[in-house]
């Protein structure tokens, strides 16, 4: 493994040096393992260090933050530790541990532990290897379940037959791997898996373990590769019963495809764009108002992601004409369009094809959204008006004044206001 992990970044290279150091000066044997592991030998890009040490995780990451001068987040009750070197880089640690299941689908009693046990506990084989960076046999692979085997066969298995009873999300996550690296479910995984859909292990688990899966395999860039195969292989009833994604919804979802690609190519210093809501919102289309609205509340979202989702599904049919009318004036387009966010804006020009609507939706982004006004609070107070609700009003003023074009500068901005003010 020496020589995958040479052809790591310096970075990289340097922190893996000083963990080894520390490793070594505690007597701790450490090891990179999971994620990491796997797109090391697979030369995949990825910054985030996993280690398990055998020993205490908390102990390690006291010592390793102080050697690196990084932020340290303790986890004391799982006996994990997370350090943050910069924005870009962080290093999970953990202390080795066992884990067992008290019932299906319940989340496991975790107990310290050593490698092999760690390593046992993992979801696939892929995902279940180590590589030594303790002194003696740094950079050893420990792969105690053919992981590498399987990397190179480019299939995705599990390490024992209760894998899916014991943790159902892992359905959820063996087709995300699988559509990341275009790999294959191994035969007898395929069967397992299917054998614990049939069984409806997805609605035995609690919503929000479900949901960070789900919002995972929504963030990948084959998204809707993702979609289709969970609706071949799991179905969404785990979302709502019944719920079926038709032919019209996966042609609305390409569109969502198409215009979370356009904006980012041509806002890609705008505010971030969350594509993951987008996909979710396309997927629930169908469902109405208040459904919509029990799904969020049955995965705890978060109330920003609520209030996105339910602003879209507020959207009435008039509210579409009007903004597919040929001539609207830019301060009509700006006070339809702001209130709502980037990416219900964006569902709008997927969803509605029409040339007016789309040229609306596209001179917002490119000429009216984040337009401001010269004058503030301090101008109309310098004007002998004080302040109250009458600011807004003459904001609002000589703001659709500026998007239609009828001021240009700062002294016609004031010239506007005095006039507005003489008239009261």
């Amino acid at each position: 493994m020496r020589k995958y992990l040479e052809k790591l970044p310096e970075e990289i290279k340097g922190l893996i040096k000083i963990i080894r150091r520390v490793a070594s000066m505690n007597k701790m044997p450490a090891y990179l393992v999971g994620g990491f592991v796997r797109d090391l030998i697979l030369g995949v890009k990825n910054l985030d260090l996993d280690i398990v040490v055998e020993g205490s995780g908390i102990i390690f990451s006291e010592h390793l933050s102080r050697a690196l001068k990084a932020r340290l987040i303790r986890h004391k009750r799982f006996g994990t530790a997370t350090v943050t070197v910069k924005p870009h880089i962080k290093i999970d640690i953990a202390t080795a541990r066992k884990e067992s299941y008290p019932q299906a689908a319940a989340l496991p009693v975790v107990t310290a532990g050593v490698l092999k046990e760690d390593l046992l506990r993992r979801d696939f084989t892929i995902n279940a290897m180590a590589v030594s960076i303790f002194p003696g046999n740094f950079g050893s692979l420990v792969d105690l379940f053919g992981g590498e085997g399987d990397l190179r066969r480019r299939r995705v298995r599990v390490l024992h037959d209760l894998s899916f009873i014991d943790d159902p999300t892992r359905i959820l996550r063996a087709i995300r791997f699988e559509q990341r690296y275009n790999f294959s479910i191994e035969p007898a995984t395929l069967k397992l898996l299917k054998e614990a859909v049939r069984v409806k292990m997805l609605e035995r688990v609690e919503p929000q373990r479900i949901r960070d899966d789900l919002v995972l395999a929504l963030k990948e860039q084959r998204s809707l590769k993702n979609i289709r195969r969970i609706q071949a292989l799991a179905g969404f009833d785990f979302i709502r019963r019944g719920l079926r994604p038709s032919k019209k919804d996966y042609s609305f979802m390409r569109s969502i495809e198409r215009e979370i690609t356009w904006f980012r190519r041509a806002y890609s210093r705008r505010r971030a764009l969350d594509g993951w809501l987008m996909y979710f919102m396309g997927l629930i289309d169908s469902l109405g108002f208040k459904e919509a609205g029990g799904a969020c509340k049955k995965f705890a979202f978060r109330r920003g992601e609520t209030k996105r989702i339910l602003s879209f599904k507020k959207i009435k049919k008039n509210f579409v004409a009007q903004l597919n009318k040929k001539r609207l004036s830019p301060s009509r387009i700006f006070s339809l369009l702001e209130p709502l966010s980037y990416e219900a804006i964006l569902l709008l020009k997927a969803k509605y094809a029409t040339p007016n609507l789309q040229r609306h939706i596209e001179d917002f982004f490119e000429i009216y959204n984040g337009m401001r006004i010269y004058v503030s609070g301090h101008d109309l107070g310098g004007m002998g008006l004080s302040p109250g609700p009458g600011y807004k009003k003459i904001f609002t003023r000589v703001l659709n004044a500026k998007l239609n074009g009828q001021v240009k500068t700062k002294k016609q901005e004031l010239s506007l206001i005095r006039k507005l003010i003489g008239a009261c």
